[in-house]
């Protein structure tokens, strides 16, 4: 592995950035910076309760972007599915390349997946990678690994967990530390959905580790195993109020979910799914048909958007949206309302986090194979309250 640093190679833009067609002719290669919008946008995007908002990009000419993190000091932590990570100082108009994977596994959905910085990154200088490797007898697998910043690099390379399976497709890959500060991770069946329901397998799981990597004492089975019966949960947060852990997962033809996560629960794949019901085994809160392929996930926090506290917002792929569900205060593991933002305007959305600024943060993903690039993606977008 071959970190090393660059900066400039990212356009980043801290104007108000208007919706673009998408392109006709082949966009320029990804990296390659973009101009700067010569103006701001004139559109004001409005929500079903009067919230007003404008997007900016602050990022662009990334290549599939799959996760952020930010960092105290309110540095973006970002990964890009070929195997880069970039870190964005969206005030000095910086990034710098902290990271080059060389045995990354990058057919279709696998690749460089999820981040986190451990939670007391200030000192520790710690940030956990979750990605799809190539073995060198052949094969792939995904792996956990530690690296340590040092000077806007990343290395002390230190592989936590390994052998999860892998596959072209339903690798799971996300990663968040819990209120109780340890490491909550999803993977995929890797397409062999009977995994999701052997306790043996890493796959079609929650796993949870402790921050070095050891199995907590009070993981449900004895292994890093917290939640099972997953097919492809590609989101994580906790409600800000209650502590409950919500996940977003892709379905099967539709089927798409919303679920809430206790340890030990079994969340049905491949014998349910969506609205099915069978003894023992979870329903979603919510469910989605026809697919809208649900990604990354945030509960927002912070005073800029009153009216969005504790509401869960949700990236969508195919559903080309930001996903607005207004939890019930009364009843707090039950969704009240839900919204469709930006619907079509981005195009495919992979990850959405709430910044240090109590401002929304998305990961466009529209050169991952599936979408129609415009010459500025991928971006990083901002949702900023209206004037």
């Amino acid at each position: 592995m071959s970190p090393g640093s660059l900066a400039g190679m990212l356009a980043l833009v801290v104007a108000v950035q208007t919706v673009e067609p998408r392109a006709c002719s082949p966009p320029p290669a990804p990296g390659t910076p973009s101009p700067v919008p010569a103006s701001p946008a004139t559109e004001v995007f409005s929500t079903a309760d009067g919230v007003r908002f404008v997007v900016e990009t602050v990022a662009a000419s990334l290549e599939v972007p799959w996760s952020m993190a930010f960092a105290p000091d309110g540095r973006l932590f970002v990964t890009e599915r070929p195997g880069r990570v970039r870190i964005l100082d969206l005030a000095a108009l910086r990034s710098d390349l902290a990271l080059t994977l060389d045995d990354v596994f990058t057919q279709s959905e696998a690749g460089l997946l999820g981040i986190a910085l451990d939670p007391e990154f200030a000192q520790s200088r710690l940030v956990y990678l979750y990605y799809s490797a190539r073995l060198p007898a052949g094969g792939r697998v995904n792996r956990v690994v530690r690296y340590r910043e040092v000077g806007s690099t990343l290395g002390e390379a230190v592989v936590l967990l390994d052998d999860i399976p892998a596959g072209p497709i339903h690798d799971g890959g996300r990663m968040r530390f819990g209120p109780d500060g340890l490491l909550y991770i999803t993977t995929g069946d890797a397409s062999s959905s009977g995994l999701a329901q052997d306790l043996g397998s890493l796959a079609g799981k929650i796993l949870r580790l402790g921050r070095d990597g050891s199995t907590p004492r009070t993981n449900p089975f004895g292994s890093p195993v917290y939640s099972y019966g997953h097919r492809n949960p590609q989101g994580l947060d906790w409600h800000p109020a209650t502590g409950d852990l919500w996940a977003s997962e892709h379905g099967n033809i539709g089927n798409d979910e919303v679920n809430l996560i206790d340890a030990g629960a079994n969340f049905g794949w491949p014998q349910i799914q969506g609205s099915q019901s069978m003894a023992g085994m979870r329903t979603p809160v919510a469910s989605y048909s026809p697919a809208i392929a649900p990604s990354g996930a945030s509960f927002h926090r912070g005073q800029r958007f009153t009216r969005f506290a504790n509401n869960l917002f949700v990236a969508t792929l195919r559903g080309t949206h930001l996903l607005r569900l207004t939890i019930d205060p009364a009843s707090p593991r039950r969704v009240a309302a839900e919204e469709r933002l930006l619907d079509g305007t981005f195009g495919r959305l992979r990850d959405v986090v709430t910044g240090p600024d109590g401002l929304l943060y998305i990961a466009t993903n529209n050169r991952d194979g599936r979408g129609s690039p415009s010459a500025t993606d991928d971006r990083i977008l901002r949702l900023v309250p209206a004037p």
